[in-house]
């Protein structure tokens, strides 16, 4: 660590890290690097910056669970959205909005693939089960491309199952299609992480130069703690921070060695398998004439356990601004997971073709509502941080939902769709706004780009933001 000692906290730069030997620990903001952001004001970096998360969600919702029957701010949270609550205020939920280039135009079956490979590209996917994949690139990813440069990591392509890049999963569409919903360009899906551990390893570990990879691998088995080889560096930064930064840091030394215990307890129990009987997500009758239609090992166990992680490793690479741009799959679209602890035994896409048979769509409801838990949790992970005199929620732009809404009809309308966070203030949160049916849902795309900084004339069928979220 780079400091000057002397009577006053010694200003840091953002990119200061805690370094060990073969691992450096990223900071979170700390009040000492407010005067470094003021001396680089010409870049016109917000300070502190903006991130982006999407978290995507498989298989449509049950419409009159989530929802509300009022406009504007006076709405009621419906039972799907009630564990929001404590961030009503942060939320903007979106209705009428639609993705046309998820329907068949012509290609037959196979809506749960096109609705995952247009849900971030606007771009009708090519039906193909081959490697002439070709869709259009994502939201995240031209985010990425204009603002990566300013992180260790230009974006983060996350998976609470595996995914799966090769073979057919739905109908003749490349279970890649199903799998991501991250593609740098229209013919470049990307592959995500679905393991905690490599996870971590990747925000924080590093090779000593010239350690072979074996080595690195005895290393990485026999070690505890990272917070352990940083303690050092991390004393040593603390007797040069006020007090009130040294809180801060010993804070996020917390939250870092709580991810790292429960990365260790998944692994200790297992947890860390080959991921769920979603699989690669297939989807219908259809999708079951393949063979290679979703049959990863079923493993539940450790499944939510290991969506916590991931969504609280998220939330520590924000903080620690290693990335701006994060995608997570809480599942590949058509999944099967099945949710016995919440009464659901049978597969998750087996019940969304529930036919008004109102005990399975009892049990969707349910399924619906644990999603959206998963979601407040994030929320809270990131109201929780405070940054420059505000929270992290407040400087981030939050996407939750799908490409289907109607998941029983295969609908590509009424998506169930929210903002949560303030976009520092470009966001009017605290609202139920309804549009005209059939709004692009691109419209919404450009909208949360240019509060990026990143203005385009269109995306995929929208020529114009989405108005009225400011």
């Amino acid at each position: 660590m780079t400091t000057t000692s002397g009577p006053r906290p010694t200003p840091l730069s953002r990119r200061a890290v805690l370094r060990g030997v073969g691992c450096a620990v990223a900071l979170p903001w700390l009040e000492a690097m407010a005067p470094a952001r003021a001396r680089r004001a010409r870049d016109q970096e917000p300070a502190p910056p903006l991130r982006l998360a999407v978290l995507s969600v498989p298989n449509g919702v049950i419409a009159r669970g989530w929802m509300p029957a009022a406009e504007g701010a006076g709405f009621e949270l419906p039972p799907t959205l009630a564990p929001l609550a404590p961030f009503r205020d942060d939320l903007l939920v979106l209705s009428g909005l639609a993705l046309d280039a998820g329907r068949a135009h012509g290609d037959g079956p196979g809506d749960h693939a096109r609705a995952c490979a247009s849900f971030l590209t606007g771009a009708h996917p090519r039906k193909t089960a081959g490697k002439d994949l070709f869709a259009g690139a994502s939201l995240d990813q031209v985010a990425a491309a204009a603002l990566g440069a300013h992180t260790r990591l230009p974006s983060l392509e996350l998976s609470c199952e595996p995914a799966r890049l090769a073979g057919s999963c739905d109908s003749g569409y490349a279970c890649a299609y199903s799998t991501t919903v991250s593609w740098s360009t229209p013919a470049t899906p990307l592959p995500r992480e679905s393991d905690p551990r490599r996870v971590f390893d990747r925000l924080f570990l590093q090779r000593r130069p010239g350690e072979s990879a074996p080595a690195w691998e005895e290393r990485m088995a026999q070690r505890k703690s990272v917070l352990d080889w940083v303690r050092a560096d991390a004393a040593s930064l603390a007797g040069r921070l006020g007090a009130a930064d040294r809180a801060k840091l010993a804070e996020y030394q917390d939250a870092v060695r709580e991810v790292e215990r429960r990365i260790e307890r998944l692994t200790a129990d297992g947890g860390l398998g080959a991921g769920s009987g979603a699989g690669g997500g297939a989807a219908g009758a259809g999708a079951r004439e393949s063979a290679d239609a979703g049959r990863f090992e079923h493993v539940e166990h450790g499944l939510r356990a290991r969506t916590e992680a991931l969504l609280d490793l998220t939330a520590l690479a924000f903080r620690a601004d290693l990335t701006r741009i994060a995608t997570v799959m809480l599942a590949n679209e058509g999944s099967n997971r099945s949710f016995p602890e919440l009464g659901a035994p049978e597969g998750h896409h087996t019940l969304s073709h529930h036919g008004g048979d109102e005990e399975k769509i009892g049990k969707l409801l349910a399924i619906d509502r644990d999603y959206v838990a998963q979601l407040a949790r994030f929320l809270g992970r990131l109201a929780e941080t405070q940054e420059g005199g505000a929270r992290l929620l407040d400087r981030a732009l939050v996407l939750y939902g799908g490409g289907l809404g109607d998941g029983n009809a295969h609908t590509h309308a009424d998506l169930p769709l929210l903002l949560a966070g303030r976009a520092a203030g470009q966001l009017a949160p605290g609202r139920h706004l309804r549009f005209p049916r059939e709004t692009p849902a691109c419209a919404l795309h450009l909208a949360l780009l240019a509060r990026l900084g990143v203005e385009l004339p269109s995306f995929g069928d929208a020529s114009e933001p989405l108005a009225g979220l400011g």
